[in-house]
C-alpha cells in the first residue's frame, strides 16, 4: 500500500550513507515513490538533510538554493586527491610554523563572494559525466571556478595543526575545497576531516531524525507527525485567502491582480488547503510555487 505523505521531514543523515541512499531506504519505509532530497552530502559527512515528499518534491529545487550551515574540522599539512582524510594523502608539508593568528587571517579573508574551483571527486557534471566518474577512471580534468559565498565564518577550535570551524555559505560551496584553499593560502596545505551540515533550508540538528526513527514512528503510526506541511516551510510569508474567481485562477496556475504590497504570500483557499507561493510586483502576482498536485 503506497501512502500520501506531503511535506518534508528533516533526516539526520549519518556516516555511509549517500543522500541517494537516504531516499532510496525512505521510500522503502514510507511506502511511497515519491521522494527527493534537497542538496548531497558527502557519504562521509553527517547532518541535516531535508527531504521533501509527495507534493512537497516541487520544493526540492527551492530549498536547494537555500544557505547552509556547516561544522568542520580540518588538518593543516596534509593534502589528499579527495580534498578530505578519506582519499590517498598526495603530499605532506611541515606546517609546524603556522600560528593561530595566520590561520584565523587566512581563513577569514575567504569571507564574501569568492571563485572556488569544484574537487575532482565531487558529484558536478562536466561534458554530461560527473566528476567523480572522472577521477575514478585516473582523469583529472581542468574545472572552471564556480561563484560561490562565504557568508559566516566562525572558529570553534584551534589546537594546530587541526581546527574547527563553523561556516555558513551560500549553495554549490565545498568545504573540502574551502579547506584546502586556507591550506594553499597558508603554503602548506590543508585537508578535510570531518563535516556536519547543522542547518539547511530553515531545518537545524535539533530537528532531524534518524532513519531508525522513521522506522520506529511508521510502526506506532505517527509518522505524519514529524513531516512539516507544506505550508509550515513558508509560515514566515504572510497569507492570503481567496474564493470565487481567484480560487480558479489559482487553480489553473493564472496571473492574479491584487493589491497588495510587493512580495512573497502564501495562498490559501477558504477550506483552508494551502495552494502556492505567489509573488506580488506592482499589483501583478505570479506563481512560483504551485502545490496541488
Amino acid at each position: 500500500m503506497q501512502n500520501n505523505f506531503n511535506g518534508i521531514v528533516p533526516i539526520y543523515k549519518e556516516v555511509g550513507f549517500t543522500s541517494n541512499d537516504v531516499v532510496a531506504k525512505l521510500r522503502g519505509i514510507l511506502h511511497m515513490r515519491k521522494i527527493g532530497h534537497t542538496g548531497t552530502l558527502d557519504p562521509a559527512a553527517v547532518g541535516v538533510l531535508p527531504v521533501c515528499l509527495g507534493r512537497g518534491t516541487k520544493l526540492v529545487s527551492m530549498l536547494t538554493d537555500t544557505d547552509k550551515t556547516y561544522r568542520c574540522t580540518a588538518v593543516l599539512g596534509i593534502m589528499t586527491d579527495t580534498e578530505d582524510l578519506t582519499g590517498t594523502v598526495t603530499e605532506e608539508r611541515d606546517a609546524s610554523k603556522i600560528t593561530k593568528e595566520q590561520l584565523i587571517e587566512a581563513a577569514e579573508s575567504f569571507i564574501g563572494d569568492y571563485s572556488q574551483i569544484p574537487p575532482m571527486y565531487s558529484a558536478k557534471k562536466v561534458d554530461g559525466k560527473k566528476l567523480y566518474e572522472l577521477a575514478r577512471e585516473g582523469r583529472i580534468i581542468e574545472r572552471k571556478p564556480c561563484d560561490v559565498r562565504i557568508l559566516a565564518l566562525d572558529f570553534v577550535d584551534i589546537a594546530l595543526p587541526e581546527f574547527t570551524f563553523d561556516v555558513s555559505c551560500s549553495k554549490g560551496t565545498y568545504i573540502r575545497s574551502l579547506c584546502r584553499d586556507i591550506g594553499e593560502k597558508l603554503g602548506c596545505g590543508c585537508a578535510m576531516k570531518s563535516l556536519m551540515r547543522t542547518r539547511a533550508a530553515g531545518f537545524e540538528l535539533k530537528d532531524a531524525i534518524k532513519l531508525e526513527e522513521c522506522e520506529r514512528l511508521m510502526a506506532e503510526g505517527t509518522m505524519e507527525k514529524r513531516i512539516v506541511s507544506l505550508e509550515e516551510v513558508f509560515s514566515e510569508l504572510p497569507k492570503i485567502t481567496v474564493s470565487g474567481e481567484l480560487e480558479k485562477k489559482v487553480r489553473n496556475g493564472n496571473s492574479l491582480r491584487l493589491k497588495k504590497p510587493d512580495g512573497k504570500y502564501r495562498v490559501s483557499f477558504e477550506d483552508g488547503t494551502f495552494a502556492a507561493v505567489y509573488e506580488i510586483k506592482s499589483g501583478t502576482a505570479r506563481i512560483c510555487g504551485y502545490f496541488l498536485t
